[in-house]
């Protein structure tokens, strides 16, 4: 384990000329092995993204000056920046009560958003994304999921080290090839959504894309729900020593959501037999 560690702490993921791939291959270690390894933080960096992450589901209004000074009550000497890269890290937005319009640049609104007053009455009408950021003992990883939102289905997730745009559309395109074609497909309005390779696999399939607006709390609130049911009933509960015992975890606990934990908004039913049923 030591030696895989070792070569895997020499594949460069800003400044190389070589693909990832391509650095996993001269080192001999397998890209998923790669994938699966924790990013690295200093030990207080983690207490405190810890902290933002609890703190996020509480008040995603709270903005860094805000979080600087709860962490600064807590006893932690922190200051603005430090606090807006581990939000950067975390892949953690403030959400605004209004649009911020007047902060909006030109090319920023990619695509419009397609949900408002849109009446959801089926599975496959709707699909959404989003990533969030998964604390563990000695690091953190990423989550990736889509989820049908007229049955709050889990339709495929991920797990990786990495944020990039390549992952997100291999987690895009296994939901495909596994459950078919969405007419609508939502997410938030980040560089991994936004880039070409993504869109474009939306854009090959016919599918719609619909964007939140920047800043806006109820545009994605269903996966901000299913986010909040992960961390607080599995997450938070157990303590992650790997990327291998993460992905059991994962497998788990949404095996677990999908065909057993009901929903009041599914009058007590499962999103599992809700998707079935009606698909």
């Amino acid at each position: 384990m030591r030696f895989l560690e070792e070569r895997l702490s020499m594949v460069d993921r800003k400044n190389s000329k070589l693909s990832i791939v391509e650095q996993c291959q001269i080192l001999d270690v397998n890209r998923s092995s790669f994938y699966y390894s924790p990013l690295p933080e200093t030990e207080l960096n983690l207490e405190i993204m810890k902290l933002l992450d609890k703190q996020y589901f509480e008040t995603p209004f709270y903005g860094m000056l805000k979080l600087t000074e709860m962490l600064k009550n807590e006893g932690y000497h922190v200051n603005v920046k430090r606090v807006r890269r581990l939000m950067s890290i975390m892949n953690l937005r403030t959400i605004y009560r209004e649009p911020r319009t007047t902060f909006s640049k030109k090319g920023d609104y990619k695509y419009p958003y397609l949900l408002r007053g849109l009446k959801i009455e089926r599975p496959n009408q709707v699909w959404a994304m989003d990533i969030t950021y998964i604390p563990m003992r000695h690091g953190f990883m990423y989550l990736a999921a889509i989820i049908d939102l007229h049955s709050r289905y889990v339709i495929h997730w991920s797990i990786s080290n990495s944020m990039t745009a390549e992952w997100c559309t291999e987690v895009l395109q296994a939901a495909i090839e596994k459950h078919g074609r969405p007419e609508i497909f939502n997410t938030d309005q980040g560089s991994q959504f936004t880039s070409e390779i993504f869109t474009s696999k939306l854009k090959d399939n016919g599918i719609k894309i619909s964007m939140d607006g920047k800043g806006r709390a109820l545009d994605n609130i269903f996966i901000e729900r299913l986010w909040r049911s992960v961390k607080y009933e599995n997450v938070y509960l157990n303590v992650y020593e790997n990327g291998l015992d993460l992905y059991k975890g994962m497998k788990m606990y949404f095996q677990f959501y999908n065909y057993q934990r009901v929903h009041q908004s599914l009058n007590y039913e499962t999103p599992g037999k809700i998707y079935c049923i009606a698909a």
